[in-house]
């Protein structure tokens, strides 16, 4: 008897449901961007009618803060049990990293409401690391949203600057003549020395967060525990 070859179609398939859908869907923006996403083109990866979708999910936007909310869950929330300036050095880095490897979505976290289960978990728990620090809940507000300006707007700056980091210093050669020494002679010293590699002009991440972190001790009411 002749073998016949097995097609998708013959392939035995897992129930859809949500878990599913968001995994696919997620799939799909870390490859082509928020952009790449539409109920028909994640209807294709999963493999069935785009109607079906709408058992599981409300719409794109029900997608997008699902998404969000999955991602957000990979950030490593503030622990109770450690120095807070350790703690939040820590939540930021992880959130600055986990935005470089889902390099979509910085956008939905800025531009949106996202109160999805993760995310509030994640809010409470820095609010409450910072609270318990002997910070008011209006300043462990204030400090977290300060936290986060600096994590997005570094991860964008990060993620959409024109020039490589391997490639500074001719970039720097290139644009020296734009930068005469007798008008702007700051510029032109410094453009000199990431031109010589006596500086290499990568920005530090965690240079900003520290300064943050430094300024902050004098905003707590109650100090409750020792800072690094």
């Amino acid at each position: 008897m002749a073998k016949t070859r097995k097609t998708q179609a013959n392939l035995p398939t897992e129930p859809l449901n949500r878990e599913r859908v968001l995994q696919s869907a997620l799939q799909l923006v870390d490859e082509g961007g928020i952009e790449a996403l539409s109920m028909r083109k994640l209807a294709q990866e999963l493999g069935v009618q785009a109607m079906s979708l709408y058992n599981h999910v409300a719409n794109k936007d029900d997608i997008i803060d699902g998404i969000v909310d999955r991602v957000v869950s990979e950030i490593e929330a503030p622990r109770f049990d450690l120095d807070w300036k350790t703690a939040m050095r820590r939540r930021s880095i992880s959130a600055h990293e986990m935005l470089l490897r889902h390099p979509w979505a910085t956008m939905p976290l800025v531009s949106r409401i996202n109160v999805g289960p993760a995310m509030l978990g994640y809010i409470n728990a820095t609010l409450g690391c910072l609270h318990e620090a002997g910070f008011s809940l209006e300043m462990a507000d204030h400090i977290w949203n300060v936290l986060d300006s600096h994590i997005y707007g570094f991860t964008l700056q990060e993620l959409n600057f024109p020039v490589e980091a391997e490639n500074y210093s001719e970039a720097a050669k290139t644009g020296l003549p734009m930068i005469p020494a007798d008008q702007y002679p700051y510029m032109n010293k410094l453009t000199h020395a990431v031109i010589e590699k006596r500086y290499d002009g990568i920005q530090d991440f965690e240079f900003g967060l520290e300064l943050i972190l430094n300024g902050l001790d004098r905003f707590r009411e109650n100090p409750t525990s020792e800072t690094v």
